[in-house]
């Protein structure tokens, strides 16, 4: 079971887990946690499922303890070994001397979190290596899903897994098609195929009325309270949970709290955090994966956190309209593909879709997210103002403009044609693009001088024809600081108002 951020995985794998241990067949259960370090490696994971099967038979128990007499090194081997060694050889020892009845046997395995899972940094230089350490556990991520498949399906034993998680690298890569898991795993995909508003609102009414019997008050809150929350978690269940918990705290009013929440606006000297859980989750998953980023040799000198602003704003929410995320991967200058890449630790908070028009556009799966990104009170030092995107994507305009018209000038727009198709999509972007980009940039002075010098603003007047069906906006005057380069901009704008007609 996949899903995004806080949208309850672990609240169903905790109900299930109870439901399977009223009806006796909870074989284990290990909940995994990245801010306890007793549980955010795999180390004690199958150790732990081979001594809760003990706990369920005196001979299993026995089996597994003789087997650690005999390797005392077991816990330190693979998770493959240990997976054999404590569950597979004694659960066949046992069914094989009939000591063990099958069909009575406990059979549901729950694993919780597995993308919380991490490791330990061996030594002191990998404290700061945070790439290293992400990609280590991913492949102890990966290990266990293997483990699991090789030991316990390929083995045809009763038990089946659980597993919940966000969707991260490694399982995803072991779902997809050509993945170990994607033939032998039903998988359900909660942010896609599950609305769980009903369950919000229940959860709500419940402890809202708890809290009216504690301090005697049925009136505090209304049903229209409840609907705009449910409204405002956009599908994610952590929102109510920590909404509820800011609510709920002893020696405050409930009905101030709930007002807060329902009228929370960031201004100077705002003391009340109701967000404050929640934005620590949205920090840990947002530094995890600029770190995990910024840690490949390819990407070196790239600014994760800038490219990701970028990409987010881009589908409309800033000054620059839309621009599909491939054609953005193209003007930012990384790799074809880019924008997976930039979103792949974030797929438990954002996703890419191909909209009607057939463009690639970054959806965000919770409103609370935006509010996150959008807000430096919340952001901290992961915040990015738009203005220094908006500086960023003028630069690469002007960059794109000049690098994908190496033609002569004579020969524009005709040669326009003869582009690469993406190539001229990228270009039909940064020309209609950089006016506005201009006007919402700041400290651009020397781009525009060089944008100049290599002779821009020629090309840009030979391409304008060939976009001005799309609609034009107006731009400032990028160059007002130099007389030379305002000189030649009013040139050419002067030229452009007289063309607007014939165009």
């Amino acid at each position: 079971m996949t899903g995004a951020a806080g949208s309850g995985k672990s609240a169903l794998q905790q109900t299930i887990a109870e439901c399977c241990e009223t009806s006796d067949t909870l074989a284990a259960a290990y909940f995994i946690s990245s801010v306890d370090p007793t549980r955010n490696t795999a180390s004690p994971i199958v150790p732990t499922i081979a001594y809760q099967l003990g706990l369920k038979h005196d001979g299993f128990r026995n089996s597994v303890a003789a087997a650690v007499k005999h390797d005392r090194h077991i816990f330190s081997r693979s998770l493959q070994s240990q997976m054999d060694v404590l569950i597979i050889r004694p659960f066949k020892n046992l069914r094989k001397s009939k000591q063990l009845d099958v069909d009575t046997f406990p059979y549901a395995i729950l694993i919780d979190g597995l993308d919380e899972c991490t490791v330990k940094p061996s030594t002191p230089s990998q404290l700061t290596d945070f790439g290293a350490d992400q990609r280590r556990g991913e492949d102890r991520q990966a290990e266990l899903l293997v483990a699991i498949k090789h030991c316990i399906l390929d083995n045809d034993l009763p038990f089946r897994f659980f597993i919940a998680s966000r969707p991260e690298l490694a399982i995803r890569t072991a779902l997809e098609p050509g993945g170990h898991l994607n033939e032998v795993a039903y998988h359900i995909q909660l942010s896609d195929n599950y609305d769980a508003s009903g369950d919000m609102r229940k959860y709500l009414w419940r402890r809202f009325e708890a809290i009216s019997l504690r301090i005697g008050n049925s009136q505090w809150f209304t049903e229209g309270n409840i609907e705009t929350l449910v409204r405002a978690a956009s599908g994610q269940f952590i929102y109510v949970a920590v909404v509820y918990k800011y609510i709920s705290k002893p020696r405050t009013s409930p009905a101030e709290r709930l007002r807060i929440v329902l009228t929370w606006a960031p201004h100077e000297g705002q003391m009340a955090r109701p967000f404050e859980a929640l934005d620590r989750l949205y920090t840990n998953i947002l530094l995890g994966a600029k770190n995990a980023y910024e840690a490949i040799d390819t990407h070196r000198g790239r600014d994760f956190l800038l490219l990701f602003s970028a990409l987010y704003l881009t589908p409309g929410r800033c000054m620059l309209e839309f621009i599909a995320a491939d054609v953005l991967s193209g003007l930012l200058g990384i790799e074809a593909r880019g924008e997976q890449n930039l979103i792949s630790d974030l797929r438990s908070l954002v996703t890419l879709e191909t909209d009607s028009d057939g463009d690639l556009r970054l959806e965000v799966y919770h409103k609370s997210f935006s509010d996150f990104l959008e807000e430096e009170s919340r952001a901290n030092d992961l915040f990015v103002p738009q203005s220094r995107v908006h500086t960023h994507l003028a630069r690469r305009f002007m960059q794109s403009i000049v690098e994908l018209c190496p033609l002569h000038l004579d020969s524009l727009p005709d040669n326009y044609q003869e582009l690469p198709e993406f190539h001229r999509r990228c270009l039909l972007q940064a020309v209609m693009k950089l006016p506005v980009g201009l006007l919402e940039a700041t400290t651009v002075d020397y781009d525009v001088v060089d944008f100049t010098e290599k002779r821009g603003w020629h090309k840009l007047d030979k391409l304008l024809p060939w976009v001005y069906s799309i609609g034009l906006r107006d731009g400032a005057d990028p160059g007002a600081r130099n007389p030379e380069i305002a000189a030649v901009i009013a040139g050419f704008v002067e030229k452009w108002e007289r063309d607007k007609e014939e165009w």
